[in-house]
């Protein structure tokens, strides 16, 4: 009654055995290695090529930060044209003029203290990412094995159905049943038969949904593992302090880039000083004449006071966010930890109604085929031990999702592995 589930067996042992061969075809290269093996593969895919832009972006700034400004050089030439009566010719000159620059109230130091901070958010924001991007992708995975066991089932119910209906042709032709019973559970078979092909359908989804996270081109065929029996070996959680979750150092790293970008406004509002240095050639005199200066500009009407406000109201809401991102994990703690207790109480009492549906079902088969129970009472035990087995399946889909979740704010890949 349960072949599917001897078939699914099989086929994550003959993955798992194809994948340890070295010299195997093509035939099996589609599918999908173990699951901390495929994560480890995709450091180039595309959904983990964004978080490092991300990084390779702030290191960029950061780089840039350090950068003083050019010098620029000026030629002057006066008295070159024009009248040229009496000595206007001996008064031509020509100035060669070098100005430099000078950043004065800090800015430069500001401007590299902003950029490590953005290193800091960005590597941040990074991890985070690659927290949210395991857990897809454990879901992903997870998916495909979920249908798998649709498929299982519906394989199971389409071949119980079967029998069921020779039981109940067999009846009709003695007689001892009504020609509607027939048709009864002819349309039965039909219909869970369409639901089969349901089942190969999200089977093809979720293997290219899985296909697309990887960032593999050619959709997989099938997983080498099962994630929904390594949930059955219960790992210690231990306390988890909300505070070291990667969405709040997220928050804070964010925050403080913010607080180093206010302080960058400030300094800006104070003005620099451009040192000039050149040497004048005049043509009446024997040798050339050095130059030199400086220039301020006044601050008049242009004090960076828009900007310096713009920022600020920056910090008033990325320390708002810091402050809700740490009561959302503190929430999400509590909730993460109750929703994994909870699942795993689920799935221990859909575990008992399986049980009972199944028995169920054995005993009202019994009683049909030795004419003791009317058809419609098989039906009924019959899709009482469905919706049973469609209850283990969704209780294993709370129970993933939920140590997934409790997984991210660990810093951890369901499988327990860090995320760096």
């Amino acid at each position: 009654m349960m072949n599917g589930q001897f078939r699914r067996r099989r086929a994550f042992a003959l993955a798992g055995t194809l994948l340890a061969l070295p010299s195997a075809g093509t035939a099996w290269s589609q599918t999908a290695p173990p699951f901390a093996q495929l994560l480890n593969q995709t450091r180039d895919a595309p959904h983990v090529a964004i978080l490092e832009a991300d990084v390779a972006r702030a290191r960029g700034i950061a780089g840039q930060a350090r950068a003083r400004p050019n010098p620029s050089i000026s030629l002057y030439a006066e008295n070159f044209v024009g009248d040229l009566t009496g000595n206007a010719r001996d008064q031509q000159q020509t100035t060669l003029q070098i100005d430099q620059p000078f950043e004065l109230g800090g800015k430069r130091s500001a401007r590299i203290a902003a950029g490590e901070a953005g290193i800091a958010a960005a590597t941040a924001r990074s991890r985070h990412g690659r927290l949210v991007y395991a857990t897809e992708l454990a879901q992903a995975y997870a998916r495909v094995e979920i249908a798998d066991r649709r498929i299982g089932l519906a394989e199971d119910e389409v071949e119980e159905a079967t029998a069921d209906l020779k039981v109940a042709r067999a009846l009709v032709g003695a007689g001892k049943e009504a020609r509607l019973r027939q048709v009864h559970a002819e349309t039965e078979l039909n219909t869970l038969e369409a639901e089969l092909e349901t089942a190969h359908a999200q089977q093809t989804a979720a293997l290219a949904r899985l296909s697309a996270l990887a960032g593999v081109s050619t959709a997989f065929t099938g997983i080498a593992e099962s994630l929904l029996d390594r949930l059955d070996a219960r790992t210690v959680t231990g306390p988890i302090d909300p505070m070291q979750t990667t969405i709040v150092r997220v928050a804070e790293a964010e925050r403080e880039a913010v607080a180093r970008a206010v302080t960058v406004q400030q300094r800006l509002a104070t003005p620099n000083v451009v040192g000039q240095f050149g040497v004048r050639q005049l043509r009446a005199a024997s040798g050339p004449a050095i130059v030199a200066g400086f220039s301020v500009p006044l601050p008049l009407f242009d004090r960076n006071r828009g900007n310096i406000a713009a920022a600020q109201a920056d910090l008033q809401g990325a320390e708002a966010r810091a402050a809700a991102a740490r009561l959302d994990a503190e929430a999400g703690t509590r909730a993460a930890l109750a929703l994994v207790q909870a699942a795993d109480r689920r799935a221990t009492a859909a575990d008992r109604a399986m049980r009972t549906a199944n028995e169920g079902y054995r005993l009202a088969r019994i009683a049909y085929e030795a004419g003791k129970a009317p058809l419609i009472e098989l039906l009924a035990a019959r899709h009482n031990l469905g919706a049973a087995r469609g209850v283990i399946l969704d209780a294993a889909i709370a129970r993933l999702d939920a140590r997934a979740g409790l997984a991210r704010l660990q810093g951890l890949t369901i499988t327990g592995e860090p995320v760096q």
